[in-house]
Formats: C-alpha cells, sequence, structure tokens
C-alpha cells in the first residue's frame, strides 16, 4: 500500500496522491492532520490516524532499494523543511539544513510549546532514518538543534522533545 502511494501509482485512503500532498500550501499542511503519517510512515501504528500504513522489514528493505522511493521521500521531506522555514542543499552524500530567509514568520507557526508540530518532527526524523535517509535526517536534527539552543528560541521547545528528536536520530 505505501509503496504504491510512494510510487505514485495509488493515493491514500482519503484518495490524495503524493505530489499532490506535496503541492499543498502550507496553510493546508498545518490545518490537515492525517497526511503526516503517508508522508512518513513509521513500523508502529498511528495512535492519531488508524488507517494509516506501518512499515514492515519487507516495506523498509525495498524503500532503501528503490532510487525513485528514496527520492519520493527526499521530496516529502524537503517540502516539510519549507514549511518549518528551513532549506536544504546537498553537499556531496551530506546535506546542510539552515534557516530559510522566511524562518521567523514560519516558526510562529511550530516554534510554541507543546506545538502538534514537534510530534510531526519526531515522525519525520524516525521516518528518513528507517528507511535509509540518514545523511538527511542528521542534517536536519542539527539545524533543529541550534534552534533549540538559540536565545530567541528559549522555553519554545521542551527538553523532553528535544530527547525525543535525538532519539528518533540515534535510534530509528
Amino acid at each position: 500500500m505505501i509503496i504504491s502511494f510512494y510510487g505514485g501509482k495509488t493515493p491514500d485512503d482519503r484518495g490524495r496522491f503524493l505530489r499532490d500532498i506535496q503541492q499543498w500550501p502550507d496553510s493546508r499542511l498545518e490545518s490537515v492532520h492525517d497526511f503526516i503519517q503517508w508522508m512518513f510512515p513509521l513500523r508502529e501504528p498511528s495512535g492519531v490516524t488508524p488507517d494509516a500504513p506501518v512499515l514492515d522489514a519487507g516495506t523498509i528493505s525495498e524503500f532503501r532499494s528503490r532510487a525513485d522511493l528514496q527520492e519520493n521521500l527526499r521530496q516529502s521531506w524537503l517540502r516539510m523543511l519549507k514549511f518549518y522555514g528551513f532549506e536544504a542543499a546537498p553537499s556531496g552524500a551530506e546535506w546542510t539544513v539552515k534557516p530559510a530567509a522566511n524562518f521567523a514568520d514560519r516558526a510562529e507557526n511550530w516554534l510554541t510549546p507543546y506545538n502538534h508540530n514537534h510530534l510531526r518532527i519526531t515522525r519525520i526524523i524516525k521516518c528518513l532514518r528507517t528507511l535509509g535517509l540518514d545523511a538527511e535526517a542528521r542534517a536536519f536534527f542539527a539545524a533543529l538543534s541550534a534552534v533549540y539552543r538559540s536565545p530567541q528560541s528559549k522555553g519554545a521547545i521542551s527538553p523532553v522533545t528535544f530527547d525525543y528528536w535525538q532519539a528518533a536520530v540515534d535510534h530509528p
């Protein structure tokens, strides 16, 4: 199911194709809450979206071995980075993620205490690591770490949230 969705052949359970979700405006990404489990599937079932796909060993192996699925996952990641106000650039096999010019505006949407986007970020990092985009996950975590440690975000990201992000990047 998730392979076909990520391959662009079938929609999710709501009739939405990956390429369409990746083109949604930021306002829709913020207001719709059941797409993230499809864009960034995990090994464990979603407590919020019971019909969301769950990764198994075969699916993980297929994702890791198919360049088209990896690239589509990377495009999902890049879209969410933009949503959060970051930009990314490849440098060989590594990536650099840094705040974009509109970071302050975008951060107003998620850089607040106990924001639901913090859970989404954990999911994104875990999914990237699980499905083989380690460099992307680490680059995202490095950028989030810089934000967490910056004086202007004092208290907006809890130490518990940061620990979840750290665990996601260290142990997918």
